[in-house]
């Protein structure tokens, strides 16, 4: 994938999703001794990043495959992205979610009138159920991240964000499976090559960065992790090919430094960022590696968490008086 290919997306898409803001919080910057700049893509329709690959392929589709239709799987943002576009353009869409996501994530697909099929993550093959729902129905497969042109999207995040605050020192993205940080790490070593970028796991979700050491994709246990959103147990093909020539380096947080972060980025900038779009965040403030010193763009990646689970999590992070919602 060349950064060509993230500007025509960029052109693609234009217009269909929003340009997220970049965020500054005063207190973040003297509490690391950095400049850490936030893409805020909680702030992107359907509320996560996954919208820009989603929209870049189905726009890439030729016009027969579109009638018949697509199928995606996806622990929910890639979904509810999918199902808004496939509404939007009069598309048919199946999505396969795991039974156990968020069920506003699931709710927020079936309203928008897409088709759901749940499976059980720890036992059934996802991948395999949504490659037959595809022979079974003549309809494309359209992946959340394992695709370059999906890749290329998602790229377009660094695009905006390196547009806003020009050269950077580091770069950290969020892995899940791997399309985001492939996207954006050619976008940002292809314009500035001194530029340090760091995927972020979820530390029993370590797939890419265990995946890095070994030298070839590794395959790990389905995650229980808050990241819901990053607990993809193998690499996609594509996606390692990239991230393991781009990344500098893969580091994990654990659930208790997820919701540390998920509470900051409240109590400092009133945001309310779903687990899986706080964890580079949290790996940024558990200084992994340490910022100081440094201009520093952070990707959160989203914000679809319902309101009780928010307030729950965070909870234990505020201050006493903080009372949690029922």
């Amino acid at each position: 994938m060349q950064i060509n290919e993230v500007y025509q997306a960029a052109e693609r898409i234009r217009g269909r999703v929003v340009r997220t803001p970049v965020l500054t919080l005063p207190e973040f910057d003297a509490e690391l001794g950095a400049q850490i700049f936030l893409k805020a893509e909680l702030h992107q329709v359907t509320g996560a990043f996954k919208i820009r690959g989603a929209l870049n392929k189905l726009l890439s589709l030729p016009p027969d495959a579109l009638r018949r239709g697509v199928v995606a799987a996806s622990s929910g943002n890639h979904g509810r992205a999918v199902a808004t576009l496939a509404r939007d353009l009069a598309v048919p869409a199946v999505l396969v979610l795991p039974a156990d996501a968020p069920a506003a994530k699931i709710e927020a697909v079936r309203r928008e009138g897409a088709r759901v099929v749940l499976y059980d993550p720890v036992h059934d093959d996802r991948d395999a159920l949504t490659a037959a729902i595809a022979t079974e129905e003549g309809m494309q497969i359209l992946p959340s991240s394992d695709d370059p042109v999906v890749a290329a999207g998602h790229g377009t995040v660094a695009l905006e964000l390196l547009a806003v605050t020009g050269p950077l020192d580091r770069l950290v993205v969020p892995v899940g499976g791997g399309g985001l940080a492939a996207g954006c790490a050619v976008v940002a070593k292809t314009l500035y090559p001194a530029i340090e970028v760091i995927g972020v796991e979820p530390q029993a979700g370590d797939d890419t960065a265990r995946s890095l050491r070994a030298g070839h994709r590794v395959s790990v246990p389905t995650a229980r992790t808050l990241a819901d959103g990053l607990r993809h147990q193998t690499p996609g093909r594509f996606t390692f090919e990239v991230n393991r020539c781009l990344l500098d380096d893969v580091v994990t947080v654990d659930d208790d430094e997820i919701a540390a972060g998920m509470g900051e980025l409240w109590r400092q900038g009133r945001l309310v960022v779903e687990p899986s779009g706080a964890c580079a965040l949290a790996a940024v403030l558990a200084r992994r590696p340490d910022p100081a010193g440094l201009r520093v763009g952070v990707v959160l990646s989203g914000g679809n968490v319902d309101e009780a689970r928010f307030h729950r999590i965070i909870a234990p992070h505020l201050d006493r008086s903080y009372a949690p919602a029922r």
